[in-house]
């Protein structure tokens, strides 16, 4: 049987910043900065939260069925580093403003950025399984960046001039069924790998600590050694020509080049002219909504994905190979089909229209945004949202229904529709 993604969106938030006033505004290291390949990223409001984002990433893919195929959802995995309660699955605040049945499993995921990956199998294996014939899941990846460095150590200390401009916000919301008609996955073309490392890791739930070196090597060994378990298990697959393009998870564009120039060295055996050419053609095509979003963690590969199948030209069936990395470490390499009929789909959500619309952000009101960004840290038991905080980015994408947060009352998440 066909299984994969029947539909897919993604939700940039309400904000964005520039990113070339940021390294102006932080005096970045210019070379260092270009290397990133990033321009712009999602700045999470005190309204915003893994939540919102969640759900209006989901929103237009469960307004496209009918009640009879929403109610065929029948499970909603949230897959996310950035959960609002250690208890508490968001799939239960997901669920409820989605308007879906009762009849339903829910729960979170939590590998960092590997998590997409891990709920977007279990849903694929799901839907294999046949226990329920006609079921659908709900896979939504979401998480925020909006947090303060861990203190206390000298080897596990982000280097924030390299992480704050490529640390975004935002949601990819997935549908998987038997009805692939964004992405047909290659059932059983799987190849896993991780092990114990301290690259990067939350040791707190809002703090981030890690060893940006230690996090590229282990990203560069996973990538290699996943995709030579996949190789081990396909048959007569080759690296350069039996795949159309490649979606990496992309932390920052200059990290998914490294590792592109690696595996062609390492695995291709191809030039350095060869390697470049072979970048722009299969791997560009997929860091175009990154650049525009930042990091966004499980989500990542699936942003880059969406991107690759709206931003390349195709022409007939063509396949896609994924790999998926999160920090800690685990890996894997997947693969699947998309077609002429997949860009069209994932247009009609709009994506790129969605992404010019956010409220492009000041240096001093994105300077409002980090200051208040303790207002909703995990945990916090009651608070208010000022309406009346950046009006302009509130109302940015006029029409468009969108879930807000309005307050905590005892630590239970409020939230109201706005248009």
């Amino acid at each position: 049987m066909t299984v994969g993604i029947e539909a897919m969106n993604v939700f940039g938030g309400s904000a964005v910043l520039d990113l070339e006033r940021l390294a102006a505004h932080r005096s970045l290291d210019r070379t260092r900065f270009e290397n990133l390949l990033m321009k712009e990223k999602a700045v999470a409001l005190p309204f915003e939260d893994p939540v919102t984002f969640a759900v209006n990433a989901a929103r237009p893919l469960v307004d496209a069925l009918s009640p009879e195929e929403r109610d065929r959802i029948e499970m909603v995995i949230t897959c996310t580093e950035s959960g609002v309660d250690f208890g508490k699955s968001m799939s239960t605040y997901i669920h409820h403003h989605l308007g879906l049945n009762r009849n339903c499993r829910l729960f979170e995921l939590k590998q960092a950025c590997y998590s997409g990956t891990a709920g977007f199998q279990t849903a694929v294996n799901f839907v294999l399984s046949q226990a329920s014939p006609g079921a659908k899941v709900l896979v939504v990846a979401t998480d925020i960046s909006r947090f303060v460095v861990a203190e206390g150590g000298d080897a596990l200390t982000q280097d924030w001039s390299f992480a704050e401009p490529s640390a975004g916000a935002g949601a990819v919301a997935m549908l998987v069924s038997d009805r692939p008609e964004v992405f047909q996955v290659d059932v059983g073309a799987n190849g896993y790998y991780g092990y114990e490392v301290m690259d990067t890791c939350r040791p707190a739930p809002d703090s981030e600590a890690g060893d940006a070196d230690l996090s590229l090597l282990s990203y560069l060994d996973c990538a290699e050694q996943a995709y030579k378990e996949y190789a081990r298990r396909v048959a007569d697959v080759d690296y350069r020509t039996s795949f159309d393009r490649l979606v990496f998870h992309t932390p920052f564009g200059g990290m998914v080049k490294g590792a592109h120039r690696m595996m062609m060295r390492k695995v291709a055996r191809a030039k350095p002219a060869e390697t470049q050419e072979d970048f722009d053609r299969r791997v560009r095509p997929g860091l175009e909504f990154c650049q525009r979003v930042g990091n966004i963690m499980g989500g990542t590969v699936f942003l880059a994905l969406a991107s690759t199948i709206g931003n390349s030209d195709l022409r007939g069936p063509s396949r896609i190979g994924c790999f998926s990395y999160g920090s800690g470490c685990c890996s894997e390499f997947y693969s699947g089909v998309v077609t002429p009929d997949s860009r069209s789909r994932l247009a009609a959500m709009g994506i790129a229209e969605h992404l010019d619309a956010r409220h492009q952000l000041t240096t001093d009101e994105y300077d409002l945004v980090v200051r208040g960004g303790t207002d909703i840290r995990f945990g916090t038991r009651n608070v208010t949202i000022d309406r009346d905080f950046l009006p302009q980015a509130r109302a940015a994408q006029p029409g468009r229904p969108k879930l807000v947060l309005t307050g905590i009352r005892e630590y239970h998440r409020e939230y109201e529709w706005v248009r």
